[in-house]
C-alpha cells in the first residue's frame, strides 16, 4: 500500500515541476532569442537505508530545444540576429562569458554595448565593446564589425572601434544557465571566436517556443496529475478497509 502512495506521491510533485518547465516556456513565448526548455520524466531507485525497494517518478531538463525561432525585421541599426548557428558572446552578472541570441542592442550613457537585459556585449578581444560618445551613426556588419560615425564628422569619416564576438560551439558542449544564459559545460571554459559566424542586420530572431505544443503538454500534465490523486486517494481508501478488517477480525 505504501509503495503505490509513494510512487503517487513522488510522480504527481514531478508532474508540478514539469508544468513549471512548460509554464516558463509559454512566459518566454515573445522573448528574443529564447531556447524552448525540454522535459521528460523517468524511474528512479531510492537509496537508503535497508534494502533499495522504492522506486519514484523524477522530471529532468535533459537540455533545450536549439532549433531557430522566427526571424523578425525591424530595420533598427542595433538589431542583429545570427544567420545560422552561432551565438553572441556576452558578459553575465558575475562577469564570466556567456553566450545568447538575443540581438537587440543598445548603448548606455557610459558608452558600454549591451542588449536589451543589460549584459554587456563582448569584442573579439574577449573584453566589454565601448563606443565613443557622441555619435551621429553606427552600422554593425555581417562580420559582427561595429563602425561608428563621430557626431560633426563627414558621411565618409565612418570608424571600426570593435567586432562583436561571435563563436559556434557544439550545442552538446553548452548548457542554461539559470539566468537563461548559455554556458560551456566545462567550468571556466569560453569558446573561441568563429569568422565564419554571420549576421543580419535590422532583425531580431523571436523565441522557437511552440505555443499550442506547450500548452497541450501543460494539459496532458494536469490530466496526469489528477490521475495521481486519484491514485493516493484509493490507496487511503484500500488502507482504511484493509484496517476495517483487521478490527473485524
Amino acid at each position: 500500500m505504501d509503495r503505490s502512495l509513494y510512487l503517487a506521491m513522488s510522480g504527481a510533485k514531478q508532474d508540478m515541476y514539469g508544468m513549471q518547465l512548460h509554464a516558463n516556456n509559454l512566459a518566454n513565448v515573445r522573448t528574443t532569442g529564447f531556447r524552448a526548455d525540454l522535459e521528460q520524466a523517468r524511474s528512479m531507485q531510492a537509496y537508503g537505508e535497508g534494502l533499495p525497494s522504492r522506486v519514484f517518478a523524477m522530471t529532468e531538463r535533459p537540455g533545450q530545444d536549439f532549433s531557430q525561432g522566427s526571424v523578425m525585421t525591424t530595420g533598427r541599426d542595433l538589431d542583429v540576429t545570427v544567420e545560422g548557428d552561432g551565438w553572441l558572446a556576452v558578459m553575465d552578472p558575475s562577469g564570466q562569458e556567456a553566450y545568447t541570441r538575443a540581438g537587440h542592442l543598445k548603448i548606455d550613457q557610459t558608452g558600454m554595448l549591451q542588449n536589451s537585459n543589460g549584459n554587456l556585449m563582448l569584442g573579439e578581444n574577449g573584453g566589454p565593446i565601448f563606443i565613443p560618445l557622441p555619435i551621429s551613426k553606427i552600422e554593425i556588419g555581417k562580420d559582427g564589425t561595429i563602425s561608428v560615425l563621430p557626431q560633426g564628422a563627414p558621411p565618409e569619416a565612418m570608424e571600426v572601434v570593435d567586432r562583436l564576438k561571435l563563436v559556434r560551439p557544439d550545442n552538446r558542449d553548452m548548457y542554461k544557465d539559470v539566468n537563461g544564459l548559455f554556458k560551456s559545460k566545462t567550468p571556466g571554459e569560453v569558446f573561441d571566436a568563429d569568422a565564419g559566424v554571420t549576421l543580419l542586420n535590422g532583425a531580431l530572431e523571436g523565441s522557437n517556443v511552440n505555443a499550442v505544443g506547450e500548452m497541450t503538454s501543460m494539459i496532458d500534465l494536469q490530466r496526469h496529475f489528477e490521475m495521481q490523486v486519484k491514485l493516493m486517494k484509493t490507496a487511503e481508501e484500500m488502507d482504511a478497509a484493509s484496517s476495517s478488517l483487521l478490527r473485524l477480525g
